[in-house]
């Protein structure tokens, strides 16, 4: 691997120098919202005569699979808006509308086998952030943040509502959106919005603007254009979310028992309609479902995604540099309110979110209390971003303070990306780097860090190339950086043919050809893994199954003793092996799914073949869906051999899309420990809420013969009321 040396001031970040690129075809098409005149039954029918004089999308044009043909699902948008408030009306009609389908009715659940209308929102019209808001044909609804072309957060909970209803020649839904839930660029004439509609029997997507298949969704710089919402209020702009709750706990093995009450305040005040204030005032996160378990077959440490919606609202804004997944995160939520796998309790915290003309601004500041393992700690972190030209942004990003609340430590970090999707006519191109440094009670060593990367990502080609380094004294203290002290080349892509209708392989929607390498080494020029990804066969059939074939060499150097395993510890060492990969899974729109993916091969000193399975069914009306996931590790290696199992069932009951059951039940093998997280969530209406949350884990006595041996070891039962109330 050749040696690349770069300076840690990036000169690339001067990524803006302009590029060639062709204008793209035609100005985007535009609708006006009508202001409302009468009433909105928010009942899923648009039989009220205000829907007769809205502004109307009257058709929508294939994207996928074949741009611009016709199709017989005719789809009709309308929109409407008042002082505070924007209306969406949508008629999807359907030859066969005894073939829609559903498969949830819960809020946020997957929806990607699902009779789907999706929206998007660019309401500062940067043509990079905005809103997600999708609907299935039984109402259950789906939001998120867009912080870029590739880049969603389904995390996010906005406070809207929507109804749907099935008609003898499809469905129809009504949407409505409150513009307190909504930052944007005050009396901006023109929203950027577009409208995809999936139906998921044959995986036809249509679509209003960009219906191109080099174009996402998420992709803002090809949506529409949305008039008449310049006149969009936000009233006071001041939200008030109390909750409390009762919360009793039992310790099985201390045999104590507690019971208490609680009760804390979150206050949101929009200064202007795109920027908001939130202070939150003894935050509780009992709501939030359990991270789902994960096994670790590697020598660092597992990523698990933030869920709390304290820190959810806004986590769009704080996304830093291009070419970083988990690999490194600057600012990671995580690191606040949790701390070696306890919580810590949040006492207050405060934001600042939203956009200024080109600036967009992310703050945050939270105290967390002490606790035995843990001092009391005040934790910063701040991404301002600029948007230099239409395709140029450049932006900060910088923290303080550590989780356990000694010591000190600072991030500061600055990135640039230019972006385009009329590269050679209608390509997307993508070109960024980032830099940045940790200051204060870090490690010695090298403490920057940077990267580059080039992205081509379109559909029939997929390339890309990443070069970064983390300084073996690069610490976020607030970060995520699983393998400071390396210098990371990776590089690939994918061709992705479509065959046509004719021919062998008719069959077949989309081939993906795919070689991904990665280069890892230490800061002296050293290997420490290196890893080449292929897929010699990877297809996706017409009627949406997947079939897929892997081959992977690759290299880990070892430096200290490494246990992989319970008692298994592979000695330091050069080891060099190959791992294979075949995978199978059905279409995503049968009510019932099954897929197995199987990892074998060699594996340092020996042999490990991995089995993940899962199976999946759902009622057709989405009241009712199962999954059952497994997976078994099995090791041979001359130091020893080593069983893993991860087992975790999910189900869902919806009595409707407000009135939703959700268990979890998971155990491994590991720990030996079962878990069960049961939660019921009534909305009473959006933003006001009911939770009733069950927690339960069991442990499996240590040497017990009997593998349905179960000792209760703790036990939460939790009642937590929020209401918001807005002004």
């Amino acid at each position: 691997m050749p040696k690349l040396r770069f300076p840690a001031v990036l000169v690339p970040m001067l990524a803006g120098v302009a590029l060639p690129g062709v204008p793209a075809e035609g100005p985007p098409p535009e609708v006006t919202a009508a202001r409302r005149s009468g009433e909105i039954r928010l009942d899923g029918r648009l039989d009220e005569p205000a829907w007769r004089g809205a502004g109307v999308i009257p058709a929508l044009v294939q994207q996928s699979p074949r741009p611009g043909k016709p199709t017989p699902y005719q789809t009709e948008v309308r929109f409407l808006v008042d002082d505070g408030t924007l209306y969406v009306g949508i008629v999807c009609r359907d030859p066969q509308p005894g073939r829609i389908v559903v498969h949830t009715m819960q809020r946020d659940g997957n929806m990607r086998g699902d009779d789907t209308v999706a929206l998007v929102f660019d309401t500062f019209g940067d043509q990079r952030t905005g809103y997600l808001f999708r609907v299935n044909a039984a109402g259950a609804r789906q939001d998120g943040l867009i912080s870029g072309p590739e880049q969603l957060s389904l995390d996010w909970d906005g406070i809207w509502n929507a109804r749907t209803q099935r008609t003898a020649d499809g469905w129809t839904a009504e949407i409505v959106i409150p513009a307190q839930s909504l930052r944007f660029t005050p009396g901006l004439a023109r929203w950027g919005v577009n409208v995809e509609r999936f139906v998921p029997r044959d995986r036809t997507i249509v679509r209003w603007s960009g219906a191109v298949l080099d174009a996402s969704l998420y992709d803002l710089r090809r949506a529409g254009r949305l008039l008449g919402v310049g006149g969009l209020r936000q009233g006071r702009g001041v939200s008030f979310t109390p909750y409390g709750l009762v919360r009793s706990h039992r310790d099985f093995p201390e045999n104590h028992d507690t019971l208490q009450g609680d009760a804390g305040l979150d206050i949101t005040w929009n200064p202007t309609p795109d920027l908001s204030g939130v202070l939150t005032v003894n935050t509780d996160f009992a709501e939030t479902e359990v991270d789902a378990r994960q096994v670790n077959l590697t020598r660092f440490p597992l990523f698990f995604p933030e869920k709390r919606a304290f820190f959810l609202e806004g986590s769009n804004l704080f996304g830093f540099g291009i070419g970083l997944r988990h690999d490194f995160i600057p600012f990671f939520s995580r690191r606040i309110g949790l701390y070696e796998g306890t919580q810590v309790p949040v006492t207050a915290g405060v934001k600042l979110l939203g956009r200024t003309g080109r600036w967009g601004i992310g703050l945050l500041d939270v105290v967390t209390a002490k606790t035995p393992s843990t001092g009391q700690a005040n934790l910063f972190a701040g991404r301002v971003t600029c948007d230099v030209t239409d395709h140029l942004t450049v932006g900060t990003i910088a923290t303080h303070g550590r989780p356990e609340g000694i010591g000190r430590n600072m991030l500061f970090g600055l990135d640039a990306v230019w972006r385009t999707s009329t590269f050679r006519g209608d390509k997307n191109l993508a070109i960024g780097g980032w830099a940045a440094w940790t200051g204060g009670d870090v490690p010695e060593g090298r403490h920057h860090g940077w990267g580059l990367k080039v992205d081509y990502p379109n559909d029939l080609w997929d390339l890309f190339m990443i070069v970064k380094e983390f300084g073996d004294g690069l610490d976020p203290a607030l970060g995520f950086l699983p393998r400071p002290g390396t210098r990371w080349y990776q590089g690939g892509g994918a061709w992705q043919p479509r065959p046509g209708d004719d021919g062998p392989f008719r069959w077949v929607r989309q081939f993906f050809f795919e070689t991904y390498v990665t280069w890892i080494e230490d800061l002296e020029g050293r290997a420490e893994s290196w890893r080449v990804f292929t897929a010699p066969f990877n297809a996706e059939t017409e009627s949406g199954e997947r079939i897929e074939a892997n081959v992977v060499p690759q290299y880990e150097r070892l430096d200290e003793p490494f246990e992989v395993a319970d008692g298994v510890v592979i000695p330091p060492g050069r080891y060099r092996f190959t791992r294979y990969r075949v995978e199978a899974q059905s279409s995503r729109h049968r009510p019932w799914r099954i897929g197995t993916t199987v990892w074998f091969g060699g594996f340092y000193t020996g042999r490990l073949v991995q089995w993940e399975s899962f199976f999946s069914f759902s009622t057709p009306t989405g009241h009712l869906q199962l999954r059952l996931d497994a997976e078994i590790n099995t090791g041979r290696l001359p130091e020893g051999r080593f069983t893993q199992r991860l087992w975790q069932l999910r189900t869902t009951w919806a009595f409707t899309p407000d009135h939703v059951l959700s268990t979890l039940v998971q155990y491994d093998s590991e720990t030996r420990n079962l878990g069960l997280n049961a939660r019921f969530r009534w909305i009473i209406e959006p933003g006001n809420d009911l939770f009733v949350v069950w927690n339960h884990e069991w442990e499996h006595p240590l040497g017990s013969a009997d593998h349905l041996a179960l000792s209760p070891i703790d036990e939460q039962f939790i009642v937590k009321l929020r209401w918001t109330f807005r002004r």
